[in-house]
């Protein structure tokens, strides 16, 4: 039997955190590396599944994982050593099976510095990929308030 299910459109599931830039994220000039924004992108999604009851070791419990597929980033103004970040982890619905987060980097005068988007996939223990949503992430989308049935 096929279930019906109703999505609603337009609410924003999201989650900020602050980061800290570390030394150890700067190039010679002093600048964040532009590929250690994917670090702060996994730092604001680990953060937001952990508040929102999916985290990894959630979808783990529950016989999942979920490489990511897709990722972007695009700069827009550096971090500098020392600065604090603010990251925005916005979960973008989607009726497939897949996880799809955007996200948005402040600095400290919170002007816009960096904006990106990954895609993950279901991949069950065995290894194969889910064309389904698991149950769980259908549970968790009704008890969030994305679906009604």
């Amino acid at each position: 039997m096929k279930r019906k299910m109703l999505f609603k459109q337009n609410k924003e599931i999201s989650y900020t955190i602050k980061v800290r830039v570390r030394f150890v994220e700067t190039d010679p000039l002093g600048i964040v590396w532009h590929g250690n924004y994917i670090q702060y992108f996994e730092d604001g999604r680990e953060a937001f599944g952990r508040h929102h009851g999916i985290s990894y070791l959630d979808q783990k419990r529950n016989g999942y994982t979920t490489p990511i597929v897709k990722s972007t980033s695009e700069h827009k103004r550096p971090l500098r050593y020392g600065d604090t970040a603010t990251v925005k982890t916005i979960f973008v619905d989607s009726p497939a099976a897949k996880l799809i987060f955007r996200y948005e980097v402040f600095n400290e005068q919170n002007e816009l510095v960096c904006t990106g988007s990954t895609v993950q996939v279901f991949v069950n223990d065995s290894g194969d990929l889910s064309l389904n949503m698991p149950e769980f992430f259908i549970e968790w989308k009704k008890k969030i308030g994305l679906i009604n049935e």
